[in-house]
């Protein structure tokens, strides 16, 4: 707890929050595919969250105009999303990447200072304290309120993680009283002390944190971790009265309860109140005996009771012990057998298992693997959780692969089916098509005629142009009658010119007076031929959309999918490889743990043999003195 808070799971949509918070207050725009990704974010499936963003982010760079994607909007937020959820999935080399890019983007002073702080957060979880403190430090102006403790918090961590306590103390005492740091900003502070070798303001400030409210479990437990840490300070000082104080505000049910109880016991052993120190390691020996702290009480209390000189009662005690730390090491020698025989890891993976919340937990009623009853224990080491949660994540990366290979079967499936609905029915729709096509050429031509025709007329008035069908047919057969006339000069011929010449006039008459609104009807016309245009061409383009889409529905696949199936196989492989190395950390991990719990365990047997053996000699004498008076 002095190095690390335990981090609670931020937001997992908080960075993309920030960013939209920073920009204009305008209506969000909506991604589909985005939003799909946040919702399994919001879910914690962060592989299926990256899955999702990744693909649309593929996508949508591979647009020729990406402008006009919905995601364009959102690209910011989408960007700095991906670290995010690689942060949550604990790809850290890969969220510290795409972190940077935000950093060095042009992006609001308040989502760079973000970017920074869980940027320095990557470093300080994988032990980078310089690089830490380099991020914090470029966190300069605007801070986002909802981090702004927890950076300055993280500095002090930082600062403490490298023997800094000056540097610490002075922040986390302005964060005293911070609601979302509450105990864990008071016991750092107090860890801070005790660096700084001034035990009396860390034994105070560890009453301090020891009596903060608390409304959640992970203050709670920090609670009792304070109280805990003082009691065993006092004891260890000698002040048994202070130190029992501490050690029974430690909750019964916490976490600390078992090391709480054992020191409370040796508190009341130390200050010669033997009959005190029944209680708490009374309590303490009905427990788990696979907590060391059990194991310790267990012998514990039968000496406490031959100091009181109640020989058969400690006699029976060490027996009891004895039988405990046997059926223990029996439990162990079968989990380091077991886990050398693989049962271990195939254990852990068990999918009805892992569904449950509780599932580390459930692993110790599994029967057929004794291994697994020490697995909550075995929790407590570091090397033994990274190796655990690593394991876990390839397991469930090989389950999706897997997944994903025989999902090509159903792939190359769907695209024979089509295929064979397709093929031959495309021929006809061709043919008509070609023939359709056709007459849409023609149309067109003619269309762009008229409109030329239209530009013509209203530059350079031509009335004739405007004139009917009846129109020109008499204009025709006027210009036939002319002919036949001829330029003959009888006054016949002349009279039959002078009235052809009448008539001529008469048609003329109407086609020049009534050209306006001739040209009205013209543009009227055209425009809508225009519009008839447009659905012409809407259709031919949603008929080559239907017809493209109904060929790359089935074309084009066989090489992708074959390439696929080339690249999944080998993740397999490699995924499988890098299972054995993680099965073979994780395994010699466990085995590791076990064989000093063994040793521990054979010393405490070795000395609760010796003790029982002295039980019964003292009970034998002293039964031997009654029966002599």
């Amino acid at each position: 707890m002095s190095r690390c808070r335990h981090w609670r799971v931020a937001v997992p949509l908080a960075l993309a929050l920030a960013v939209s918070a920073a920009r204009a207050a305008d209506p969000a725009p909506h991604d589909l595919y985005f939003s799909e990704a946040l919702y399994h974010a919001r879910q914690g499936e962060w592989f299926e969250a990256l899955q999702r963003l990744d693909t649309e982010l593929g996508q949508h760079y591979g647009l020729d105009e990406p402008k006009l994607d919905s995601l364009y909007p959102l690209i910011g937020d989408a960007e700095f999303s991906v670290g995010d959820f690689e942060l949550n999935y604990r790809m850290h080399h890969r969220a510290g990447r795409a972190i940077k890019a935000v950093l060095e983007g042009d992006v609001p002073e308040r989502v760079r200072n973000d970017a920074a702080y869980r940027l320095a957060r990557i470093h300080f979880q994988k032990g980078q304290l310089v690089d830490a403190l380099h991020a914090l430090d470029r966190i300069r102006g605007e801070i986002p309120n909802r981090i702004r403790d927890d950076v300055e918090f993280l500095r002090a961590n930082v600062y403490l993680a490298t023997a800094r306590p000056d540097d610490a103390a002075p922040i986390l005492k302005k964060l005293q009283g911070a609601k979302d740091l509450r105990g864990f900003s008071e016991y750092n502070l107090a860890i801070a002390y005790l660096q700084e070798e001034r035990r009396d303001d860390a034994l105070a400030q560890l009453a301090k944190a020891g009596t903060v409210d608390a409304s959640d479990e992970q203050t709670r437990a920090i609670r009792d971790k304070a109280n805990l840490v003082r009691g065993t300070l006092l004891l260890e000082a000698g002040a048994y009265a202070d130190a029992k104080g501490s050690l029974e505000q430690v909750r019964l049910d916490g976490p600390y309860s078992n090391q709480a109880l054992l020191s409370a016991g040796w508190a009341e052993f130390s200050a010669k109140r033997v009959e005190g120190a029944l209680v708490p390691w009374n309590i303490l020996v009905r427990r788990d005996h696979t907590d060391p702290a059990v194991q310790e009480a267990l012998l514990a209390l039968p000496y406490a009771y031959g100091e009181l000189a109640v020989h058969g009662r400690a006699a029976y005690m060490y027996s009891q012990a004895l039988q405990a730390f046997g059926t223990e090491l029996d439990k162990l020698d079968a989990s380091i057998v077991s886990i050398r025989e693989g049962k271990f890891l195939e254990a852990l993976v068990r999918e009805e298992i892992r569904q449950d919340k509780d599932w580390v937990v459930r692993l110790r009623s599994l029967p057929e693997a004794p291994e697994t009853y020490y697995l909550v224990d075995l929790l407590a080491s570091h090397d033994f959780q990274t190796a655990l949660q690593n394991y876990l994540d390839l397991e469930d990366l090989r389950k999706r692969l897997s997944t994903w290979q025989r999902n090509f079967d159903a792939f190359e499936d769907m695209v024979a089916v089509r295929r064979a609905y397709y093929e031959p029915r495309l021929p006809d729709i061709d043919q008509n098509f070609r023939e359709a096509d056709s007459g849409r050429r023609v149309r067109l031509e003619q269309h762009k005629l008229l409109r030329k025709r239209m530009q013509q007329l209203l530059i350079a008035p031509r009335p004739e142009h405007l004139a009917t069908t009846a129109e020109r047919q008499l204009m025709a057969r006027f210009d036939e009658i002319d002919q036949e006339i001829g330029d003959g000069t009888s006054g016949e011929e002349a009279a039959l010119r002078e009235r052809l010449a009448r008539l001529r006039g008469v048609v003329m008459f109407g086609v020049k007076t009534e050209y306006h609104e001739r040209l009205t009807r013209f543009y009227e016309h055209l425009e809508e031929a225009s519009r008839a245009i447009d659905v012409l061409e809407a259709q031919y383009a949603a008929f080559v959309r239907t017809r493209q889409a109904a060929m790359h529905s089935y074309v084009g696949y066989e090489i992708p999918i074959r390439r696929l199936r080339t690249r999944v196989a080998d993740a397999i492989t490699r995924t499988d490889r890098l299972m054995a190395r993680q099965g073979t950390v994780l395994e010699r991990v466990a085995v590791r743990e076990l064989q000093a719990r063994v040793r521990r365990l054979e010393g405490y047997e070795e000395r609760a043999r010796y003790a029982l053996a002295d039980s019964y000699d003292r009970a034998t004498k002293a039964q031997n003195g009654i029966e002599g008076e």
